[in-house]
């Protein structure tokens, strides 16, 4: 009984050995063809244009003019182009094979350079920079604009509508802790360029914002974005620290960053992100808020 027993053992064992690789290999590949079913995120640029590729994004691709502009101070009623922009240029530094990590660097008039670490995710690009002042002075350089194009996104591009508009009933910010889609209440009207809608926080003067109409509501956060076509997707984005939430005149939205002046050898650090994620709005709110613990305190 002793060796018949010893031998179903050896036999069972013999049974797992040869077993054990073949589930390995059969678990193994079916990740494989999971990851190759997941959303994938890629990354291009050509010129100024930063794209986000994904064969599950409404429209196929979100376009960034990355960046629009450098900014000085005192930009709310100054005029864009001889007193708030200052000069840059952007060189790729380097795009990995996959497409999923971009480095860039920008070279600002007045000295400062910042560089961009830029990684797309299934379902998010993350943005890493590092802004430095080599030089004696310090820099004017208060914030900066990403300009996210999100016409086709909402399913209201130029191929779709002729009204450079419509698409802002899509979109929103968070007004009382709660989405507010736009035109929101006191939509303003009036300024030196218009339309456009600019929310500052209440941690930024409000002499150093876009020069389009300027809100008197305060957002409750940092995270603007919009609907897609059918409304099963959500495209958002926030940075740290910010300058501005901005809806714009190009069928873009804005979550602009905030440099605030550096002095001579000062280094600082922002990061930010867009998120493109299935329509859950309080799971967006909560992976937000997770990301940027600060702006809960930045009413």
């Amino acid at each position: 009984m002793k060796s018949l027993a010893h031998s179903l053992l050896l036999l069972g064992l013999c049974a797992l050995m040869v077993l054990a690789p073949s589930a390995a290999r059969r678990s193994a590949a079916q990740q494989t063809v999971a990851d190759k079913q997941a959303p994938r995120l890629t990354l291009s640029r050509e010129k100024n244009m930063l794209y986000i590729h994904g064969d599950h994004i409404p429209g196929g691709t979100i376009p960034i003019n990355y960046l629009e502009a450098y900014c000085r101070a005192g930009s709310t009623d100054a005029d864009w182009g001889k007193h708030t922009v200052v000069k840059h240029e952007t060189q790729t530094i380097d795009l990995n094979d996959d497409r999923s990590v971009l480095k860039l660097k920008c070279t600002v008039a007045d000295g400062i350079t910042v560089e961009h670490t830029i990684t797309a995710k299934s379902d998010e690009v993350d943005f890493q920079l590092v802004a430095h002042n080599p030089t004696q002075v310090r820099s004017e350089v208060h914030w900066a604009q990403p300009c996210i194009r999100v016409g086709e996104f909402a399913g209201l591009g130029a191929e779709q509508t002729d009204d450079k508009y419509a698409y802002i009933r899509k979109s929103f910010i968070f007004l009382d802790g709660k989405p507010a889609f736009m035109p929101t209440r006191n939509w303003a009207t009036t300024a030196r360029y218009i339309p456009g809608q600019v929310w500052c926080p209440a941690n930024v003067p409000r002499t150093d914002v876009n020069p389009r109409p300027l809100s008197s509501e305060v957002p409750s956060n940092g995270l603007i974005g919009c609907y897609s076509a059918d409304d099963r997707w959500i495209f958002a984005t926030a940075f740290e620290p910010y300058q501005e939430l901005f809806q714009g005149v190009i069928r873009c939205l804005h979550a602009d960053f905030r440099l605030g002046g550096l002095q001579p050898g000062e280094t600082k650090k922002i990061r930010g992100k867009i998120y493109i994620v299935p329509a859950d709005m309080n799971a967006l709110l909560k992976r937000y808020q997770n990301d940027f613990p600060e702006h809960a305190q930045k009413r």
